[in-house]
C-alpha cells in the first residue's frame, strides 16, 4: 500500500535536505501529501516567567520561529512545484516529542527525517532525536544518514 500521508522533519542541517529530497521523491511515486515539520525547541527547565523577564530569551525565540516560517516555506516550493500537496507545521517543545505529536496529530503514515550518524558522545548528543522518534513511533520511520 502506497504511502498517503508524509510527515517529514527538517533543520538546518545539509542531512535534513537530502530527507526532504527523499520526500520529494516517494511524494511523487505515491501521490502522498506532505507535511513539513521544524520543531522549534524550548529547554523544559526553564519556566516561562523566566522568558518573559529575559528579553534576549524571548528575541531569540521570535528569530528562531521567523527563521523556521520562512525555510519551511523554501523547501514546501519544491513540493508544490512538483503537484505535491504541501503543508508546514511549526512545533514548540522537545524535537522528537513533537516529531511524534504533529504525525499523530496529522494521521501520518510516514515519517522521514535525517540523522547525522555520529558515533559516542556527539551521537548521544545529537543522534538522539532520530533514535527517539524510531523507539517512540508506531509508524514506519525512514532515516536518511549522511
Amino acid at each position: 500500500m502506497p504511502y498517503q500521508n508524509i510527515l517529514v522533519a527538517v533543520d538546518d542541517s545539509p542531512i535534513s535536505y537530502a530527507a526532504v529530497e527523499h520526500a520529494l521523491s516517494l511524494a511523487k511515486l505515491s501521490g502522498a501529501k506532505v507535511t513539513l515539520l521544524s520543531v522549534v525547541a524550548v529547554d523544559p527547565f526553564i519556566g516561562v516567567d523566566f522568558y518573559q523577564v529575559v528579553p534576549a530569551i524571548t528575541d531569540h525565540f521570535m528569530q528562531a520561529e521567523t527563521h523556521a516560517k520562512t525555510q519551511l516555506q523554501d523547501i514546501a516550493q519544491s513540493f508544490v512545484r512538483d503537484g505535491i500537496s504541501v503543508t508546514t507545521k511549526i512545533h514548540h517543545g522537545p524535537a522528537s516529542e513533537g516529531i511524534i505529536f504533529i504525525a499523530d496529530e496529522i494521521g501520518a503514515d510516514l515519517i522521514i527525517m535525517g540523522s547525522h550518524g555520529r558515533t559516542g558522545v556527539k551521537r548521544l548528543l545529537l543522534g538522539s532525536v532520530a533514535r527517539a522518534v524510531l523507539t517512540e513511533s508506531h509508524i514506519p520511520v525512514l532515516i536518511v544518514k549522511q
